[in-house]
Order: structure tokens, then sequence, then C-alpha cells
């Protein structure tokens, strides 16, 4: 690269990713054939409109790839319709509310501080603005129950044209035949968010919202998924809501789409189909289990009491009294990578908050088995528990890169 500058930046990042441990539940590594597409020539051409119905010349290869990507998320996920042309997963949900509401229409999602996501409702973000959010929240935070009784009240009582089911920070199974049930009984469509468990869910280790009847799914590409940075909005049998969910995306927020991220997500949903990676979703599952068993036994409270999918969310603050943004901070310093994170009921602002959470599908894509996520647990107490021991630091730190190093990035999946 003749841009020194910014090839020193992208090797310092690589040598992080390297040597340290991500944890960010959030996050992941790609293949090398993700990488590839992600920077091939597809970076080079506008494509506009849909295969088929474009707007400027020379779209026989485009066309391809966008319907390929179409028709591999389509059988993953058991769906008639899809559009993988959203750049993320915030202006996925985004076109969904635009495609399904008008201004003033009220929307019921999860509740930030029990696990939603911003783009649910809110009050900062763009949606907020335009539509009526109301929520529901966890019933007990301790076994992580979401309170569906008065989720009903709520709906009777707003008449929501969208219920959202999904999250950013929750760790336990959502009852998707009772959002389906809600929504029928108010008239609303259901949507559910799977950002976070779209991998578990393409792999069948986790149920699809889909098979319960709900009527929409978005979700982002990377995450478990273990794709490109992207989003993607499918739709189980109503071709009259893919319909206007496509017009919401384009014209409606997007210009042209970012091909060249069409045929990395194209690549990617290629690797989700194969027995590989049904293998490896599974060990999500196993490793965050792994990992939560441990919390448990050095008596750390754990929102939802452990996990039923790929991440923790812990309340380290109740716990041991190191706030979250201080075990934030001290991880990184060996070469652990997670979040702080707010908790439900949560004292603390939002920059330093009482939780962290955390969870397993990168260091799973790395080949972490139950012992070695178990152990990376007991070296995460240990330092929180010592945080101000400069050796204790250190010598956790030298065991992390150990770990990194026996369990090297792997750069082909399939």
């Amino acid at each position: 690269m003749r841009d020194k500058l910014v090839e020193k930046l992208i090797k310092s990042e690589e040598k992080r990713q390297r040597e340290g441990l991500e944890l960010i539940p959030s996050e992941n590594y790609v293949s090398e054939d993700v990488l590839k597409a992600n920077g091939s020539v597809f970076t080079n051409k506008y494509s506009e409109g849909y295969p088929g119905r474009r707007y400027y010349g020379g779209q026989e290869f485009t066309d391809g790839i966008e319907r390929l990507a179409i028709e591999r998320i389509c059988k993953l996920f058991n769906c008639k319709f899809a559009n993988v042309q959203p750049h993320s997963g915030a202006p996925a949900n985004l076109a969904v509310y635009a495609a399904l509401l008008q201004p003033g229409d009220t929307v019921l999602g999860m509740d930030l501080s029990h696990g939603g996501h911003l783009t649910h409702g809110h009050p900062m973000t763009l949606p907020a603005k335009i539509y009526k959010f109301v929520t529901y929240k966890m019933k007990n935070p301790e076994t992580g129950e979401i309170d569906y009784e008065d989720m009903r009240r709520v709906a009777i009582a707003n008449k929501p044209k969208l219920i959202i089911a999904g999250f950013s920070a929750y760790p336990r199974t959502l009852d998707y035949k009772k959002f389906v049930e809600i929504a029928r009984e108010v008239g609303a469509v259901t949507m559910a968010d799977m950002a976070h468990i779209a991998g578990l869910i393409a792999a069948g280790v986790l149920r699809n919202p889909f098979d319960d009847g709900f009527d929409i799914i978005t979700s982002t590409t990377h995450k478990t998924l273990r794709g490109p940075r992207g989003g993607i909005i499918l739709t189980r049998e109503s071709e009259e809501i893919a319909k206007k969910i496509d017009k919401s995306i384009f014209p409606g927020i997007q210009g042209g789409p970012h091909m060249h991220i069409i045929a990395a997500k194209a690549v990617a949903f290629g690797e989700a189909m194969t027995p590989k990676f049904k293998k490896y979703a599974a060990q999500i599952l196993k490793n965050a289990k792994a990992m939560a068993e441990v919390l448990r036994k050095n008596k750390i409270r754990m929102i939802g009491g452990g996990t039923d999918n790929h991440l923790i969310l812990a309340d380290i603050f109740g716990s041991l009294g190191v706030t979250g943004k201080e075990a934030q901070t001290v991880l990184d310093e060996v070469g652990i990578t997670l979040n702080m994170n707010s908790i439900a009921g949560d004292t603390r602002k939002p920059l330093d908050p009482s939780g962290i959470r955390f969870g397993t599908p990168a260091i799973t894509t790395r080949g972490f088995k139950e012992r070695e996520c178990a152990k990376v647990a007991e070296l995460m107490i240990r330092v929180l528990k010592n945080k101000d021991d400069k050796k204790v630091k250190e010598s956790v730190h030298k065991e992390i890169k150990a770990l990194a190093k026996k369990f090297p990035i792997p750069k082909r999946f399939v």
C-alpha cells in the first residue's frame, strides 16, 4: 500500500485482533473469501434499482450476485422474499417503519434498559421523532422472563401498527408465539429484529420466528452470521409487504446499493449453509453457557440468571464494585475486548454503567471450546478483582496472548 499512514493503522489493527481476544457479542471474524469479495471490483459499480430493473447499464453481473445473495438467504431462513441492499441494521429497521407506518403511528418494542435496541424507540433516534413508541420489559431481571401480560395490556391500550421482537443485550429466549398472538389480537404486523442471533437461527440452533408466524425479520449480516457489515430484510410470504419494503429501501432511504458488500454477503450466506457452520453455531451456545457457569460459581450476578444464546450481561458493579467503564478499560489492557452496558434498573449513567456485555461468536470462530472459554471467564474475574495490581494484569495478559497464539484467526471456514 502506498499510503503508509493508512497501512500502519491497518497493520496495527491486525496485530490487535491477532494477539487479543474479542468478546464483544456483536463482533466476529470473516473468512478470507468474504474479505476478498468485500474488496472486489464490485465496489466500482453503481446499481440503483433491483435485478432486472436497474437505472444504469452494465448490470449483468451485479444482477447475478444480488440474485444469488437473495436465493441463499431465503433458503437459510425459509422465507419467500428478501432485500439484501440495506447498508446496516438500523437502516433496515427504518426502512420497515417507513414501508408500513405513517408518521405518528405506534410501535411496540423492548425497552432499551431491558435489552432492546436504540432503533426500537430511544427518544434520541430519528424513528422516535416520527413514530410513537411504547415498550415492554422483563417481568423479572433475575430470570429474564418477559412480562407478556403487561405487553398485551400495553398493546390493547395503544393499538400499535407494528410489534417488534428483538434485542441488543438480552440473554434469554423470546416466546415468538405470544408476540404473534398479541399482534393478531390488535391487528399489528410482527417484526423480529434478529441482528444478534441471525447466524444461530440460520444454523437451526435457535428457533426461527417465521416458524411461529412472524411477518418480517430484519438483521445485520455480521455478528453470529459471520459476514460483512450490512443489513437484510426478510419477508415470510406477503408479496405486498415485500414490495413496500423494496420501495422503502430504494428510492426511499438509500440510493445505490454497495455491490461489493452484497457480493460478500452472498459468500457468507453460502458459508452459513454448510454443516460446519451448524457445528460452529452449536458451539457458540455451549461456550456461552460455560462462561456463565464460571460467573455463577463466582457469584457474579447475571441479568436473566445466565444465557440461552451467545451473550452474557453481567452486573459487575453490583457484584464486584467495578463499574462497567472500569471493567472495559482494565480488560482492554490485558487483551480482552468487551463493552460496558447498562442493565435493567441501572442507577449509573450510560457512559459508566453497572454492567458489561460479552459473548462467544468471535472466540468460537478461533476454535475455542468450553474449556478455553471457562478459562477466559476465570481470567476476566481475576483481573476485575485485582484491577489495580500490575503484576496480576501482566500475568493475565501473557496468558491471553498465549491463548490467542494457540488459536489463530482462521482464514477459511469451509
